[in-house]
C-alpha cells in the first residue's frame, strides 16, 4: 500500500513536471521569435531617420539585430525578386511594392503606406542662376539637370511626370544625367556637376550644401508615398512584423517628421 502511495506521488510529480516545462516553453516561444537578425531593404532617401532609429528600437528590443539596405527602390525590388534574403521592404513609391505584390512575394494584408514626401528642386549652394521654378530649367544657363533614373528611381519617375506635365520634358531631354539613387542626385549638385537636381524635401533638409528653391506642386506628379510590406521569404517574420509596429509607433513618426516626413 504504501508502494502504491510512493509510485502514485511519483506520478502525478512527473506530470506536474511536464506540465511546468511545457507551460514555460510555450511561454518562452515568442522570447525565441524575437530572438533575431532581420534585413530592411529600404529607399535611400530613409536612411539617416532609420539609423537614428535603430539604437532606440534595438535597446527596448533586446535580442532583434537589424541590418539595413540603401537603394533606390527599383534595384532592392529586383533583389527581392532574385532571392535576397530580404525580411521588410521600404519602397519610395508604389510601383515597386505592386511588382512584388503581384508576384506573391510578400506577406498577405501586411503591406501599408507609412510616409510621404515632396519634391523638390535644388541647386549648389553658390550658384548665381537665380533659380526660382522648375520652368526656369529650360534657361540656356542651366545646362546640366540631375534627376534620378526614371526606371529604377522613384524620384526620378515623378520627376519625369513633373516635366511632362509642366510640358517642358522634351526641351530639357539633353541636359538631365541621371543618377541611380537620389542620393546620388543629391551629390552630383553639391559638387557643382549639376547646376540643379530634383531631389525629395527630406534630402534638401540633410544637406548644407544645396539649397531649395521651388517644391512642386504634389497634383503635378504622382503622390509620393512609402508603402512596407513584409516578404513572404523571411525566416524572421515575427521580428520583422515588430520592427514595423516601431515604425508605426509615435515615438517613430516624432524621428521621420524631424528629417521632414510625413505621414500617410
Amino acid at each position: 500500500m504504501q508502494r502504491k502511495r510512493i509510485l502514485m506521488s511519483l506520478c502525478a510529480f512527473l506530470v506536474a513536471l511536464l506540465l511546468a516545462v511545457g507551460a514555460r516553453s510555450l511561454n518562452s516561444t515568442p522570447a525565441k521569435a524575437q530572438s533575431a537578425t532581420i534585413l530592411i531593404a529600404a529607399a535611400a532617401s530613409l536612411q539617416e531617420a532609420l539609423e537614428e532609429l535603430d539604437p532606440i528600437f534595438e535597446s527596448a528590443h533586446v535580442g532583434i539585430i537589424v541590418n539595413y539596405n540603401f537603394a533606390a527602390s527599383g534595384p532592392l525590388q529586383q533583389q527581392i525578386e532574385q532571392g535576397a534574403p530580404v525580411d521588410l521592404f521600404i519602397s519610395a513609391a508604389s510601383q515597386q511594392m505592386d511588382a512584388l505584390q503581384d508576384k506573391n512575394l510578400l506577406v498577405t494584408h501586411t503591406r501599408r503606406n507609412i510616409l510621404t514626401n515632396r519634391l523638390v528642386l535644388v541647386v549648389p549652394r553658390n550658384s548665381s542662376l537665380g533659380l526660382t521654378g522648375f520652368r526656369q530649367l529650360t534657361s540656356p544657363n542651366v545646362r546640366r539637370i540631375s534627376v534620378g533614373e526614371p526606371r529604377s528611381v522613384p524620384a526620378g519617375q515623378y520627376a519625369a511626370e513633373l516635366f511632362n506635365n509642366l510640358g517642358i520634358l522634351e526641351p530639357l531631354q539633353p541636359k538631365l544625367v541621371f543618377g541611380n539613387s537620389v542620393r546620388n542626385v543629391l551629390s552630383t549638385v553639391e559638387s557643382g556637376n549639376a547646376d540643379a537636381g530634383v531631389v525629395y524635401t527630406t534630402d534638401a533638409r540633410i544637406s548644407d550644401q544645396v539649397t531649395q528653391v521651388a517644391t512642386a506642386p504634389s497634383h503635378l506628379h504622382s503622390p509620393i508615398v512609402y508603402p512596407m510590406a513584409l516578404i513572404s521569404a523571411s525566416r524572421n517574420q515575427a521580428a520583422a512584423r515588430t520592427y514595423a509596429e516601431f515604425l508605426s509607433s509615435r515615438s517613430a513618426q516624432a524621428i521621420f517628421q524631424k528629417y521632414g516626413f510625413g505621414i500617410a
